[in-house]
């Protein structure tokens, strides 16, 4: 339980300072600046902290709106359905453009990974839509 604090106390009292100097062959093997070194850990900082935020919302959203607060049917629950699938899809591109670093890449290499990926998601939504309207019509 003390490392933990202990490693908690470091990782606050430095959060400002963004200093390194605990590692120090890490230092030595970076092929940048202190500087440029400082913006990387920023940039991980903030998509760390946008993830948490959007995780929180999410479970904060399935806490007091859960399955049974609306209807199924409703409005309201296709827009709760609706903005859980955007966050995610935001969560998903934040991790593979930044922790995967395909954001640092040029278009045309992105393109040649998400495309794919991108085909292969509308392949199972339409698969989905597909096998749904089959079960609606076979039991109505």
């Amino acid at each position: 339980m003390y490392l933990h604090s202990f490693i908690w106390y470091n990782i606050i009292k430095n959060i400002n300072k963004m200093e390194r100097d605990d590692i120090i062959e890490y230092s030595l093997d970076a092929h940048h600046s202190e500087e440029e070194g400082v913006k990387i850990r920023k940039k991980i900082y903030f998509v760390t902290f946008l993830l948490s935020v959007i995780t929180i919302v999410e479970v904060l959203v399935g806490v007091f709106f859960g399955k049974g607060t609306f209807p199924p049917d409703s409005f309201a629950w296709k827009s709760i359905v609706l903005f859980y699938i955007i966050l995610t899809l935001v969560k998903a591109g934040y991790i593979v453009m930044v922790f995967m670093h395909l954001g640092d890449e040029r278009k045309s290499f992105r393109w040649t990974i998400l495309a794919p990926y991108i085909f292969f998601m509308l392949y199972l939504v339409f698969l989905v839509l597909t096998e749904a309207s089959f079960m609606y019509s076979y039991t109505h």
